[in-house]
């Protein structure tokens, strides 16, 4: 999870705060996602997906589109 989801949102030129204000989420969790120190549940892995236009198997086994 914490590789892909840096790489996306540095990809799309997009900080930690804008896209925690776009999740609806703290940047504190974003930062977390992106260190590993904590996962995002089901919902919101889902709505990261979502959000960068991938699937959710993109964020949780590395692979897919």
């Amino acid at each position: 999870m914490k590789t892909r989801l840096g790489e996306l949102r540095r990809k799309n030129r997009i900080s930690q705060r804008e896209l925690a204000r776009q999740l609806h989420i703290s940047q504190t969790s974003v930062s977390k996602y992106e260190r590993d120190a904590a996962e995002p549940d089901l919902s919101m892995t889902l709505e990261m997906a979502r959000f960068f236009g991938v699937s959710v198997d993109y964020f949780l086994y590395n692979s897919g589109n």
